[in-house]
C-alpha cells in the first residue's frame, strides 16, 4: 500500500525547511524566491503539480534535498520529472538544459516563472553592476533558448 502524495502545503513546508538559512544573491531568505516562483506559476494558470515543482525547483541543485530523497518522495512522477528537468547539472551546456526543460511536460511554465522573478528589476537593483549585467544576459539567453519572448 502506498502513502498519498504530499499536499501542496506539505511541499511548501518541506521546501521552506530544506532551504532554511539560505539566502539569494541579494541576501534575502531563499524561501521568498520559492514562494514568488510558486505564486507566479499559480497566476500563470499552473497546476498544483507545477506549483509543487516550483517550490522544489532548486532543492536538488542547491543541495537542500538529495536525489535519493526525490526518488523516494511521495510525489507524483510528473512533479519529480519537472524538478529533475529544472535541475542544472554541473558543467552542463545551457542548450542541453533548455532542451530538457522543453521536453518535460509542465517544466517550461515553472522556468518561465523562475526567470520572471530572477529578472525582476527590483531584485536586480540591489546587485552590483557587473553581477546585474551578467545575470541579465544569462536570463535573456535562457529565455531565448526556451522561446520565451517577454519577461
Amino acid at each position: 500500500m502506498t502513502n498519498s502524495p504530499l499536499t501542496l502545503i506539505e511541499v511548501e513546508a518541506l521546501a521552506r525547511s530544506a532551504h532554511e538559512g539560505q539566502t539569494d544573491k541579494a541576501g534575502r531568505p531563499y524561501a521568498e524566491h520559492l514562494a514568488a516562483v510558486a505564486e507566479g506559476v499559480r497566476l500563470r494558470g499552473g497546476s498544483p503539480e507545477q506549483q509543487a515543482a516550483a517550490w522544489l525547483h532548486d532543492a536538488i541543485e542547491d543541495e537542500a534535498l538529495s536525489l535519493t530523497w526525490l526518488d523516494s518522495a511521495e510525489l507524483p512522477q510528473t512533479v519529480k520529472a519537472m524538478v529533475l528537468a529544472l535541475t542544472k547539472r554541473p558543467g552542463e551546456p545551457v542548450e542541453q538544459y533548455a532542451a530538457r526543460i522543453l521536453a518535460t511536460p509542465g517544466a517550461l511554465l515553472v522556468k518561465e516563472s523562475d526567470l520572471a522573478h530572477n529578472a525582476d528589476p527590483v531584485r536586480l537593483s540591489v546587485l552590483d553592476d557587473a553581477t546585474r549585467d551578467r545575470l541579465s544576459a544569462k536570463y535573456a539567453n535562457i529565455r531565448s533558448l526556451l522561446g520565451l519572448t517577454t519577461p
